[in-house]
């Protein structure tokens, strides 16, 4: 595994060890004022799981996250069915239960703690993004306040129930009751046979989950909020067979291929501590990079992996944070109108296309006018073939209402009149969308809480109008946030002969372009 990552992991399981270590819990939220109480931990710190794999560079992916939840709720969880692709599978747990089969199947039970344990913290968020969230997380430290970054449902950071949160950051103290803990078991021939967790799972020739085959080695393990994971060890190189094919496709020029190659692999580095809480690195979803079935990698991909191996981008001798999209609609966004966090060099507002075309787009594109031009005029951009360059939805107000209500931003009687854009970035996009209620209440949406609210919406690069009374027109272009390389673009480029460097150069301008240091 990554070097500083488990540092960091040491130091914070160092800081956790007064936690009774391998229970796993369901839990009850009780909201109230923060008030001097006995000291508690903010959450249940799981035990750390040993590294399994031999390689270098090993990557912990959770590929299967938050088994037995519902237990916890007293319903029924679906049992995990580890199938092998070939020779048996070997499964041991903590106390040395060992179990070989071709197929193993787990199930989930909870039993209740005789001195039910308490923890207490103040939550902020959610948030939309880990990227938002850490900039809370780094606002903090700043002022000398230790956090803890979560992924419950939405992404959260947690601080001590003891410390005040500074006024300017809406917070919530919750005191958690944890009651049950979760644990696995197996079926055997006297019956269930319970499993101590962190579980390790070797799959001689893969192991079949999903439609796919991963080689692993795996560990079953606990997490902060009572439920497990299914992890899968593995090198990055490897890694990166499960990532390229399903981020931009098989089909792409071998220069593009090569691109996503150098990004995913930064982008993984960069991002080792996303998962920290729960004891692994990244997740397999679009909240981290897709990754799924590596064995879909052909040999074109496996080539340009191959042909940079361990090449990353830095930036003052770090990795940088390597974002990227399906397509930017023909402008790159700067990353401060995608996220709430600080504007860096390489991800600022561009247009991207020919000089030619350049010329003759007028700026600023905050500017409504100008926007809507660069909308509804034919565009030389690159990759202006994909399917979402341009776009239109249209939504009603009891559409809009449901979401705004599952996002837990209103109540179930607020009813949409009007939405306006109250503010756009550099590139357009918009970064503050006010929605105002029939009985006179507001409510705003920012940067990607518009999409994380609005799902419909590709992108927060439109306009909107009221085509009549309860619905909107949206008009936009792009798909994802802006920031950083276009899949598509980078396609387009290759097509037309750039080379790998020069791709990553037009979308990442003054990085350097090396081995990891």
């Amino acid at each position: 595994m990554i070097k500083s990552y488990l540092q960091d992991k040491k130091r914070f399981f160092v800081l956790g060890l007064f936690l009774l270590i391998g229970v796993h819990y369901s839990y009850q939220v009780c909201i109230a004022n923060p008030r001097k109480v006995k000291f508690f931990a903010t959450h249940q710190v799981p035990p750390e799981t040993p590294l399994i794999s031999l390689e270098k560079n090993v990557l912990l992916i959770g590929i299967k996250p938050y088994l037995g939840k519902e237990v916890m709720s007293d319903n029924f969880s679906p049992v995990l069915k580890l199938l092998s692709n070939g020779r048996n599978l070997i499964l041991k747990d903590a106390d040395g239960v060992v179990r070989t089969a071709k197929e193993i199947n787990i199930g989930w039970r909870a039993k209740q703690l005789s001195n039910p344990q308490v923890f207490a913290r103040n939550k902020i968020g959610p948030f939309s993004s880990f990227e938002s969230a850490e900039r809370v997380a780094n606002d903090l430290k700043d002022k000398g306040i230790e956090s803890i970054i979560a992924h419950p449902l939405d992404w959260e950071v947690w601080v001590s129930g003891e410390i005040k949160i500074p006024r300017s950051i809406k917070s919530t103290y919750q005191k958690i009751k944890v009651s049950k803990i979760v644990f696995p078991y197996l079926n055997g021939n006297s019956g269930k046979i319970g499993l101590k967790g962190p579980i390790s799972l070797q799959a001689p020739d893969g192991l079949r989950l999903g439609g796919g085959i991963y080689l692993g080695p795996f560990s079953i393990q606990s997490d902060a909020y009572g439920s497990w994971t299914l992890v899968e060890h593995v090198p990055i190189e490897r890694y990166l067979n499960g990532v390229i094919p399903h981020e931009i496709g098989a089909s792409s020029p071998e220069a593009a291929l090569a691109a996503q190659a150098i990004l995913a692999r930064t982008w993984a580095f960069a991002n080792s501590h996303r998962f920290k809480v729960d004891g692994y690195n990244l997740c397999s979803d679009t909240q981290c990079q897709v990754y799924k079935n590596p064995s879909k990698a052909d040999q074109k991909i496996k080539k340009a992996i191959k042909k940079t191996t361990g090449k990353i981008l830095t930036w003052n001798q770090k990795p940088i944070n390597t974002v990227y999209h399906a397509t930017n609609g023909g402008v790159m966004a700067s990353v401060d109108e995608a996220w709430s966090i600080n504007q860096v060099p390489y991800l600022q507002m561009r247009l991207d296309g020919p000089k030619q075309w350049i010329r003759t787009v007028d700026l600023p594109l905050s500017n409504e006018k100008y926007l809507r031009s660069f909308l509804f005029s034919k565009s030389q951009a690159f990759g202006s073939d994909h399917p979402l360059f341009r776009w239109e939805r249209t939504l009603d107000a009891s559409k809009i209402a449901k979401q705004l209500n599952q996002a837990q931003k209103v109540s179930s009687t607020f009813y949409p009149s009007k939405i306006k854009v109250v503010s756009r970035g550099s590139s357009g996009r918009v970064t503050s969308l006010k929605i105002d209620g029939h009985t006179g209440s507001e409510i705003f949406l920012k940067l990607d809480d518009i999409r994380r609210v609005l799902r419909q919406l590709p992108s927060t690069l439109f306009v909107v109008k009221e085509i009549k009374e309860g619905k909107w027109l949206f008009s936009g272009g792009g798909f994802g946030h802006g920031a950083g390389m276009s899949q598509s673009g980078a396609i387009d480029l290759a097509k037309n002969g750039w080379t790998t460097k020069q791709i990553l150069s037009h979308y990442y301008p003054n990085t350097k372009y090396g081995f990891l240091p």
